[in-house]
């Protein structure tokens, strides 16, 4: 009898000296997920625009690709130096900076820490270890001039920056250059808010353009330019959204919106780091023709079958 306990005893903790086996050689072979860290931009999450296209994009990757990723909010670190330290000291593969705001922060973090893949999105670096991802916003902005232009009643179309800046006047100037390739004398009113993250402060602007007979309003300004959307929305005028599809915070109102597809180029890097285990260097600047910009459907306005051609003519104009 006691050797056939004996026998059984032997036999599980062998069983289970295999498994173990098993487990740790399954375990070794395992490689760590991909590690992602974003900083994201001045507002942050909840901003119907910039960080919730970004975060978008990498909730898509760490469902579909397995990735992992963290993210810090300036309003938790002050200022953007911190939460890109804190990110580094997590070992994240990549780390992304959202925003034109956030470069000379990230370019101080990237030159301490020269072994550290860097990215930053919408703005240009020169470091190294700092991958650029821009977008040609000019030609979303373009296409929503030739719309707001065939869209105004009035002749008067509005446009709202965030600030007075390269980035965003690229917004602005190829917006009036696309309303004046459908009409040379229209008017085309514009101020900057100062500011990406007060709706009421967007909503007056709106409202001041409207009293001066703007019935189509462009708002690339971020959270601020969500109040300008709603606003208009009251005020019985059409509206342009920025950045992602912004239709759903003012649905009589908002006509399309300027894709800048963030999400996706995120989602792209991700894609990269699963399959290469390292991301393209230099410059990315993303158009029409590979999916970085362009018009979310156009909803609200009837447009005739010429004005569609027209649209139309117009994106492949920007093809060639």
């Amino acid at each position: 009898m006691k050797k056939i306990i004996q026998v059984v005893l032997i036999t599980i903790i062998a069983v289970l000296f295999i498994a173990g086996c098993s487990q740790q050689e399954a375990a070794e072979g395992e490689e760590d997920p991909i590690k992602i860290g974003i900083m994201l931009s001045d507002v942050g999450l909840g901003d119907q625009s910039f960080s919730d296209s970004a975060f978008s994009g990498l909730m898509k990757a760490r469902d579909e690709l397995g990735i992992v990723f963290d993210y810090r909010e300036l309003d938790e670190s002050g200022s953007y130096e911190p939460g890109l330290k804190e990110l580094v000291a997590e070992d994240n593969d990549i780390i992304i900076g959202l925003g034109y705001m956030v470069q000379e922060e990230l370019e101080k973090v990237a030159e301490e820490n020269p072994d550290q893949q860097f990215v930053l999105i919408d703005a240009v670096s020169g470091l190294e270890n700092i991958t650029s991802v821009t977008f040609k916003a000019d030609q979303g902005s373009y296409l929503a001039g030739v719309l707001a232009a065939l869209a105004s009643d009035s002749n008067t179309i509005g446009f709202i920056g965030g600030e007075n800046n390269d980035t965003i006047n690229q917004f602005m100037n190829a917006y009036r250059e696309g309303a004046r390739s459908v009409s040379s004398d229209i008017n085309v009113l514009v101020e900057y808010a100062g500011d990406f993250g007060d709706d009421q402060l967007g909503a007056k602007l709106a409202g001041k353009m409207a009293d001066k007979k703007a019935d189509v309003i462009f708002a690339a300004a971020g959270f601020t330019g969500t109040g300008a959307l709603k606003e208009a929305q009251n005020l019985g005028i059409y509206a342009i959204g920025v950045d992602s599809d912004q239709y759903f915070h003012a649905e009589k109102a908002v006509i399309t919106s300027v894709m800048k597809n963030i999400d996706s180029a995120v989602y792209e890097l991700a894609s990269q780091l699963v399959e290469n285990h390292e991301i393209k260097q230099g410059q990315l600047d993303l158009g029409i023709d590979d999916n970085g910009v362009g018009l979310a459907p156009v909803r609200i306005v009837n447009l005739t079958q010429k004005e569609n051609e027209l649209l139309e003519d117009a994106k492949q104009q920007l093809l060639q």
